[in-house]
């Protein structure tokens, strides 16, 4: 299990789960959002199946492949003077394994349904059969250890494909890395800059030579470099950033999705990378915030145990639904500060939170609202840093839930776009 404060301050739930960013919804971007750009681009529609249409060519053992450029990214703009920010969210799910009870298809149609992209941040070791599993070498731990368990053959396929057709679909593939430890001597929290870059160099082969470790046949490979693909990612129980940092700015990543206890407020960088936090949001008949994870709020609502009484469900998934629809409206009516959440492709107590996650993007993706954008965090940081600095700044002034003095226009007309 990961570790939580009873606050919700830390946590990360076990097992399959994927990062789900949500790209552009409604009909036509609004101005410093995003223009379309090639097929289907900010609507959740365009080239499926296959790849894409796109030319493939093959990597290493063919597990991978170049196709081009992914479908359906919209292409950022930068604000204009005066103009109000559209309200990002930002949904995202840790581990991104199919274990055959069709999470993760569910929330690829929700998101089509919508017009959204998401983040799924993959777990390398969902890619890896059991029967290999001395090839994994986790830092400080021993060889083939996993605090999460292996996949069988056949959820490794289901997973495999489930991946392929999300990043054609537009949806990012982060990174959860391998093993999963959050406590004793090998946790997380105590690898050097050198043991990450280990699991992250173990957790890119496991993704790119699953052909070779499967011997699967007939399986198409999945549609991207992801040596290239991988820009960030999330550590078990939100452990360990700043040695990881070291090593990721390193490799070229822009932003990690790792620190606990972040509150609604426009980000900064961290040695160089966008920090894109879960976030403190509001718990509906508690007095405390609670972090933005499905986890955290069971561990809140039935102390971290995963089947509890039923009749409680209807209650907490309510709870649930509530905390995330008022932390989008908290920003949405104020200082338009993104909303990150995540959460776990799992069925705890009864899938309540599933439900819950459900209903908020139903809620969140309402068109009547043309100015609010569920996106990927690589479509994000692409909106960032297409931004004007000092427009950015300013926005990093408003405080959680504070509305800009005298409105978008007069807060933000004094700055040029340059």
């Amino acid at each position: 299990m990961h570790d939580i404060s009873r606050r919700g301050i830390l946590g990360m739930g076990l097992g399959a789960a994927a990062a789900l960013g949500v790209a552009g919804c409604g009909s036509k971007p609004a101005p410093g959002w995003y223009q379309e750009s090639g097929s289907g681009a900010g609507s959740g529609k365009g080239r499926r199946g296959g790849n894409g249409g796109l030319g493939t060519q093959l990597i290493g053992d063919g597990s991978t492949a170049r196709t081009g450029p992914q479908p359906n990214q919209p292409k950022p703009e930068r604000l204009e003077p005066g103009q109000t920010p559209p309200q990002f969210v930002i949904f995202s799910w840790d581990g991104a394994g199919e274990v055959g009870d069709g999470l993760f298809p569910r929330f690829r149609k929700l998101a089509k349904d919508h017009g959204a992209s998401m983040t799924f941040f993959l777990s390398g070791l969902y890619l890896l059969p059991e029967s290999k599993k001395s090839l994994y070498r986790p830092p400080n731990n021993p060889v083939g250890a996993s605090d999460i368990g292996y996949l069988t053959d056949e959820h490794i396929r289901m997973t495999l494909e489930n991946l392929r057709l999300a990043w054609l679909e537009g949806h990012e593939i982060g990174t959860h890395f391998n093993g999963h430890f959050c406590s004793g001597s090998g946790s997380v929290a105590h690898w050097t800059p050198a043991q990450w870059e280990s699991e992250i160099e173990q957790a890119v082969s496991f993704v790119t030579k699953w052909r070779t470790h499967t011997r699967f046949q007939g399986l198409d490979p999945l549609p991207f470099d992801y040596a290239k693909e991988l820009i960030g990612g999330r550590t078990p129980c939100l452990l360990g950033q700043d040695n990881l940092l070291r090593t990721a700015r390193k490799l070229g990543w822009r932003y990690d999705a790792s620190a606990p206890g972040g509150r609604q407020v426009w980000p900064t960088k961290k040695q160089g990378m966008w920090d894109l936090p879960l976030q403190q949001i509001p718990f509906p008949g508690r007095s405390f915030e609670v972090l933005s994870m499905d986890y955290n709020m069971l561990a809140n609502q039935s102390q971290n145990a995963t089947q509890s009484d039923p009749a409680n469900y209807p209650v907490w998934e309510r709870q649930a639904r509530d905390a995330y629809i008022r932390g989008f409206e908290r920003a949405y009516e104020t200082n338009r500060a993104p909303l990150c959440i995540g959460n776990h492709f799992e069925q705890w107590n009864g899938g309540i939170y599933m439900n819950a996650i459900e209903e908020a993007v139903k809620h969140i993706a309402d068109e009547k609202r043309k100015d609010v954008r569920l996106v990927s965090f690589r479509q994000y940081v692409d909106w960032l840093d297409a931004q004007d600095p000092a427009v950015l700044e300013k926005l990093r002034g408003l405080d959680v839930g504070q509305r800009p003095a005298g409105g978008w226009k007069a807060y933000l007309s004094d700055l040029t776009a340059s």
